[in-house]
């Protein structure tokens, strides 16, 4: 799919002029158009914010904490037995 083919939607904003020229002349430097350099700014803003949201970021002592943490893993509650139980009990029934 091409780039004008798969273009189908819209978007207007309302923009300062002095950044308006700001961003003819970056577009003008890159040889593209203004909607060209627009759409891919935004997109890599985009992808950016959602890259930033999907990794958590821990300090070197925060990651040692969890690294412990995961190292030592809970014994079994006696409502995770009492739940173990229950399931057994239920497909020993089914069956």
């Amino acid at each position: 799919m091409t780039n004008a083919q798969s273009r189908s939607a819209r978007i207007e904003a309302r923009i300062a002029p002095d950044i308006l020229a700001a961003v003819r002349r970056a577009a003008e430097i890159q040889g593209r158009s203004v909607s060209d350099f627009v759409v891919d700014a935004a997109r890599r803003a985009a992808e950016e914010t959602i890259r930033e949201t999907q990794i958590i970021k821990l300090t070197l002592a925060d990651q040692e904490k969890v690294a412990e943490v995961l190292s030592r893993p809970p014994g079994k509650s006696p409502a995770l037995e009492r739940a173990r139980k229950a399931r057994d009990e239920l497909i020993r029934k089914a069956r």
